[in-house]
């Protein structure tokens, strides 16, 4: 049965229907093949979290991203919703050394699959909104 047929049927029988918004995507603990795969969607932009579960500032920012990714109201400057790709850089040693990683924590933002924007170190969740607008 067809969604939208589906659809009809549960209003003819009087039930409430309701949708959600899309979920953004999070890819936690990507290898390339993923990475590569997050960062080509046309449709949105992608943070990219270079990180290691010994970097306290790490553990500090991944939350605020994670937060902020989540929800689907939140959008860049530009309208486009976000995504969230992490990768390990202990576990990733190729990734970190092809995105020239030289300081935990790095995000790089990329869209249409291009760096475009990125910072280091951690930041409050009201810079890393403001980091978000710019994009």
């Amino acid at each position: 049965m067809s969604t939208f047929r589906a659809i009809k049927a549960l209003a003819r029988q009087g039930r409430a229907f309701h949708t959600t918004a899309r979920r953004n995507d999070h890819f936690l603990n990507a290898n390339a093949e993923t990475l590569q795969k997050a960062v080509s969607n046309k449709d949105k932009v992608v943070l990219v979290d270079f990180y290691a579960d010994w970097c306290n500032p790490c553990k500090m920012l991944s939350p605020v991203l994670e937060k902020l990714t989540a929800d689907s109201s939140i959008k860049t400057g530009s309208g486009k919703p976000l995504d969230l790709v992490t990768v390990d850089t202990d576990a990733e040693v190729a990734l970190a050394q092809q995105f020239n990683i030289r300081s935990l924590p790095t995000v790089i933002a990329f869209k249409d699959g291009e760096p475009i924007s990125q910072f280091m170190g951690a930041m409050p969740e009201p810079s890393v909104r403001n980091f978000i607008n710019t994009l």
